[in-house]
């Protein structure tokens, strides 16, 4: 009965359907370099395309996710990372999908009276009852909170879904529990989606495999190194593979399916401990010892960081105890550019691969919160802002992997423009595939179908 209803709405609605699914963070040089792992993306590839492309500044998902699904730089989103900081305060919080500005994709198919179901994007909690069926996925605190009906409640209930892996397992020395938890969560995320996906009720299905990033943040220096964890890293990308291809067959040749990475990912040698070397330069200082938080720095201080290599002058009249003056803005930032050129690593070298200036790529509603600088950092570098006192600027932790701006990954059933591609041409893509009007001031990408 439940697939004749599907069916019948599907005879209802627009033939134009797109299913897309998200992997976070796998790199397209991992599928490319690797056939045997990847038989199904490169059979997608093939018959449509595949594709690297370039995620955002910064490229961490609290900020990725935002951008992809509106199509919109942060200073429209208004989220910049894990953390962001209040306007005029030194307060900060973590965004949520109440903070994120601007219209989602499965917002304008809704308003365009058709259906979407939307299951475990990052920063989306908590859900909204206008869609048809919504799980929100990263920072949801439990599966009850996280679900838009109590119809998608029993049955996320019953197929065992996570809202996420348990990234507290991958900082133990043995990985075997995390693998298990890992394979465990991913399974159940593709059993919910199968059940959705057959349900055929919908116009826009549009769900994320978050599993890939935590897999690769503990285990992605494994693959590099053939270390111990090596032919486990493989072992899981052969499922969620075969979890794709299983979605390919499952949808009719009608829809477009569409498969793609939030961000790139290489090995992790050093993490940089950004406030640290602020401190160590001159540019950060505290009110007292005892300091853990962005409200702890003195009113001397000339520059801070947020995570991921945000870098924020103190500037008057912007933070509430700025100490740079305006007409000194662009040669402290020229100055405070210089020091953070001449960070080197332990290895010797520069930490920046390049650094961005915020005014350069920021536009919008919401730049009063963004960072004056952001660095790109060079493969090897994960780029730390903690406030509390560390012992030196560059440490190891428990991860081995660790996000790149470039070589995302972008897949389709439908062959689409492959050149000078980024994350927000995504929702402009999204959108034109299902018939829905896209008009350019409204995104920062590009509609990406060939017509």
């Amino acid at each position: 009965m439940r697939l004749l209803m599907g069916l019948f709405d599907r005879l209802r609605s627009n033939d134009d359907r797109v299913v897309f699914i998200g992997i976070d963070g796998v790199p397209y040089a991992l599928i490319e370099d690797h056939p045997e792992t990847f038989p199904n993306l490169h059979a997608i590839a093939e018959a449509g395309c595949g594709t690297s492309m370039e995620s955002i500044v910064p490229p961490e998902s609290s900020a990725c996710w935002p951008s992809l699904t509106t199509g919109t730089n942060p200073g429209q989103t208004g989220v910049y990372g894990f953390q962001d900081r209040e306007s005029d305060s030194y307060e900060t919080y973590i965004p949520m999908g109440m903070h994120v500005n601007g219209e989602r994709v499965w917002d304008r198919v809704t308003a365009e009276g058709r259906d979407a179901t939307v299951l475990n994007v990052p920063v989306t909690f908590p859900p909204v009852d206008t869609i048809q069926r919504m799980v929100t996925g990263f920072l949801s605190p439990d599966i009850e909170a996280a679900s838009n009906t109590d119809e998608l409640r029993q049955t996320l209930e019953r197929l065992g879904y996570r809202i996420d892996v348990d990234a507290s397992l991958g900082h133990d020395e043995d990985k075997t529990d995390f693998i298990e938890d890992a394979h465990a969560t991913i399974d159940a995320r593709f059993e919910t989606f199968m059940h959705y996906l057959e349900a055929d009720d919908w116009d826009l299905f549009f769900g994320v495999f978050m599993t890939t990033d935590r897999v690769n943040h503990f285990l992605f220096g494994d693959h590099v190194d053939a270390g111990e964890y090596a032919d486990a890293f493989l072992e899981f990308y052969r499922k969620v593979d075969d979890y794709l291809g299983e979605i390919r067959d499952t949808i009719d040749e009608d829809t477009t399916l569409i498969i793609a990475s939030d961000h790139g990912f290489t090995k992790l040698e050093h993490e940089v401990n950004c406030n640290a070397y602020l401190e160590e330069q001159g540019w950060l200082s505290y009110a007292d010892d005892d300091h853990e938080d962005l409200a702890d720095i003195s009113p001397a201080a000339e520059a801070y960081s947020l995570i991921p290599g945000r870098f924020y002058l103190n500037l008057e009249g912007r933070e509430p105890e700025g100490s740079v003056p305006p007409s000194a803005y662009e040669d402290r930032l020229e100055a405070l550019t210089a020091d953070l050129e001449a960070l080197t690593g332990p290895d010797g070298r520069p930490v920046a691969e390049r650094i961005v200036r915020g005014d350069e790529v920021f536009d919008g509603p919401h730049t009063e919160i963004a960072p004056d600088l952001v660095i790109i950092p060079n493969d090897g570098y994960d780029l730390k802002s903690s406030f509390e006192t560390k012992e030196s600027v560059f440490t190891e932790g428990p991860r081995n992997g660790m996000h790149t701006f470039d070589n995302a990954c972008l897949f389709s059933t439908t062959e689409l423009e492959t050149t000078d591609v980024d994350l927000y041409d995504l929702a402009p893509t999204i959108l034109e595939l299902l018939d829905i009007e896209v008009s350019a001031p409204q995104f920062d990408g590009r509609s990406l179908v060939i017509e």
